[in-house]
């Protein structure tokens, strides 16, 4: 009989300090001006695919021109669906974008990429590993789209 898979110990811990950081987070992205935390961080309002509950979430963002880049690894993520447009709250101003959710394992290592030049912070947070060419590992790599990882890529509405 096989045991039910787990996420390894690290990302339990990561997942419980973000359910409390976010709660001061929300507070702080949802107030009507720009913020020192504004410039990495937007809060989302979404609404739950199943149970039509509202939900506010930080997500942090890297500007790539007109788009906003998110890694998309966590649960909030299944409820964006591909160009419905979502209200989101960047620097203190609520703007309506539309998500595309980013699978393909060429487009997902060029924006990744993007992203780390942009904002180092965002290899913390997305751990896939590197080759030593500098590229992202690609069994890694794919292993974590199957899983469900996307780059979210945000384009106004």
């Amino acid at each position: 009989m096989s045991q039910p898979t787990s996420r390894p110990a690290g990302r339990r811990m990561q997942a419980t300090v973000f359910r409390i950081v976010n709660v001061p987070m929300r507070a702080m992205l949802g107030l009507p001006f720009p913020t020192p935390l504004g410039g990495r961080l937007m809060l989302l309002y979404l609404t739950g695919r199943k149970t039509g509950k509202r939900y506010r979430q930080p997500v942090s963002y890297v500007r790539d021109g007109d788009e906003l880049l998110t890694p998309g690894g966590g649960r909030w993520r299944l409820n964006l669906r591909d160009g419905e447009p979502v209200r989101i709250r960047l620097r203190g101003r609520d703007l309506t974008f539309r998500p595309y959710l980013v699978g393909d394992p060429n487009e997902v290592e060029r924006l990744l990429g993007v992203m780390a030049a942009a904002s180092p912070s965002v290899n913390r947070f997305v751990r896939i590993p590197r080759a030593p060419d500098g590229h992202f590992d690609r069994s890694a790599l794919a292993n974590a789209i199957r899983y469900g990882f996307r780059i979210v890529a945000w384009r106004p509405a």
